[in-house]
């Protein structure tokens, strides 16, 4: 009577620990090709949060410029993502700072309600 309780717990534990081994090992190979997939300009994330642009790559290390002309050096494994710039999120920057640096006084729509 015991094995009958305790074999589907064991199956269930099983499968757990299958299935979190399974989903840690590809976690793991996408960080790997991650890594092998850097290139000098790459902008990344770190794990800690910092961001920076690659400016030179070594077996271990990586060279992070994270301000004008200021470079450290980080491990390889303290990079967590690569920045992908979003291509609609900057024409819509560069259409307004056009209108902005053009001198062209922005208006209230009509819908908007004004103070007075």
């Amino acid at each position: 009577m015991d094995l009958v309780v305790f074999l589907p717990l064991l199956i269930i534990m099983g499968a757990f620990m299958f299935f979190a081994s399974r989903r840690q090992k590809k976690a793991m190979q996408a960080t790997i090709d991650l890594h092998n997939s850097l290139e000098i300009g790459d902008r990344i994330h770190t794990t800690s949060g910092l961001q920076g642009t690659i400016k030179g790559i070594g077996d271990d290390y990586i060279d992070l410029e994270i301000a004008p002309g200021v470079v450290t050096t980080w491990m390889k494994l303290a990079v967590r993502d690569r920045i992908v710039d979003d291509v609609e999120d900057d024409e819509v920057d560069d259409t307004f700072n056009e209108t902005e640096s053009s001198g062209v006084e922005l208006t209230k729509s009509p819908n908007e309600k004004t103070d007075g």
